[in-house]
């Protein structure tokens, strides 16, 4: 029996270039205030110029340009002194009355032009200053209009900072704005709603599961204090209680993994370098085991935050750094300000990360190659709980594969 041919492979995904995020010329995208204020001037600018059309025909008309005079001079002596027509000749006899009117006709006829040409050019200067004017007001306008748009941004952007109770709460006419603002108001209720059931049911699990953990833990030091316990019984007690040890991280972490989500609103100074040093201070007993010497120069960052979270940040980085490394590797944590910004960065030898790897790396229980359980380096939280809490204080955490081997994390706070 033939095989069956393979299906052909399948086009591949268009990747987000992040240069094409903006246009090519953003001079010609002006933004909506912009061209508002373009649409009332033009409609204004166009009515004028209608209008001034319609005044300029009725005016010609009503004046007779080019038609000749209502009278003639039929016969007889006429002198005729005139400054807006000099050059008019005097009728002494029937035979220059032709000549006279003819030349009358032209005079009235160029005056009537010059008016009309005069009330032209002023009509047009006034047009022009008056446009000037419209642009002006439709500006103003156009921004009075959009100022509610701008409210809801403000309140989205807000929003964007992890603070769910902010709200429009928009006033005026029910008009299509208000409906939106209103729509948008009960769309953050129910985000505000959800994430708070979210974050008290992980809160609530994980207070609830600490005691029966607590109790395990007390029960399993007890047993293997017992000096008559077989050795059987003293290998699986530890067994046991480097499980429940496990859990009680897990739980540790998902209850700070909750608690950081939020924004951070009681901020004190504090400085990384300080922070880093902590973190240090914890994991030396333990690079010391693995054979992972520990360097770098901290310089002061003070930031703006709580510091049991940042230290948790630093304590995180370094700990994976030390874990995830090779015997007779480096650890390398630095801190500094760049750019008005507090840095620190935690570098690290270690076996080769690939670059598609990293993303996956900050997700929840995700290890690079190993699988969810049985590992003896983690709960697969530290990550998590460190781009969480830079967030909250309204920063980020970005990482890098180190050439040779290892990582390089970077995370930038404000200050």
């Amino acid at each position: 029996m033939a095989a069956s041919p393979a299906p052909p492979p399948a086009p591949p995904k268009p990747t987000w270039d992040p240069r094409r995020a903006d246009p090519p010329f953003p001079w010609l995208r002006p933004t909506i205030r912009i061209r508002l204020t373009l649409l009332y001037g033009g409609m204004f600018l166009i009515a004028g110029i209608l209008l001034l059309s319609i005044i300029y025909l009725l005016a010609a008309q009503a004046v007779h340009v080019g038609n000749e005079l209502p009278f003639k001079i039929l016969s007889g002596k006429v002198t005729v002194s005139s400054d807006a027509c000099p050059g008019l000749p005097s009728a002494t006899g029937t035979q220059d009355v032709g000549a006279f009117n003819a030349a009358l006709n032209a005079c009235v006829s160029h005056r009537r032009q010059e008016a009309l040409d005069n009330l032209l050019s002023r009509s047009l200067l006034a047009l022009l200053g008056l446009s000037v004017i419209a642009f002006a007001f439709g500006y103003a306008i156009a921004g009075r209009v959009l100022s509610p748009l701008g409210r809801i941004t403000r309140t989205a952007r807000r929003v964007a900072g992890s603070d769910l109770s902010r709200r429009i709460e928009l006033d005026g006419p029910d008009d299509e704005l208000k409906e939106l603002a209103d729509t948008f108001d009960d769309m953050l209720e129910r985000l505000e709603r959800a994430f708070t059931a979210q974050q008290r049911f992980v809160g609530n699990a994980s207070h609830e599961l600490r005691t029966p953990l607590a109790i395990n833990r007390t029960l399993l030091e007890v047993q293997l204090s017992d000096p008559a316990a077989a050795p059987e019984l003293q290998q699986l007690g530890k067994t046991l209680l480097a499980t429940n040890e496990r859990s009680e991280q897990l739980v540790e972490g998902l209850l700070l993994l909750a608690r950081s989500d939020n924004q951070i609103v009681e901020r004190k100074p504090v400085d990384l370098a300080e922070v880093a040093g902590q973190a240090i201070d914890q994991v030396r007993t333990e690079a010391d085991q693995r054979d992972v010497e520990i360097r770098g120069e901290r310089a002061q960052a003070v930031v703006q935050g709580n510091g049991v979270l940042l230290e948790r940040i630093a304590l995180n980085l370094v700990q994976n750094a030390v874990r995830y490394n090779t015997p007779g590797g480096w650890v390398e944590v630095s801190t500094q300000t760049q750019h008005g910004q507090a840095v620190l960065v935690v570098s690290n030898t270690g076996p080769v990360v690939p670059a598609y790897e990293i993303d996956n790396l900050f997700e929840p229980f995700r290890r690079l190659r190993t699988e969810r359980t049985g590992s003896d380096k983690g709960v697969g939280l530290g990550l998590s709980i460190a781009r969480s809490v830079a967030r909250a204080h309204g920063g980020r955490i970005m990482a890098q594969p180190r050439e040779g081997g290892g990582l390089v994390m970077r995370v930038t706070l404000p200050i």
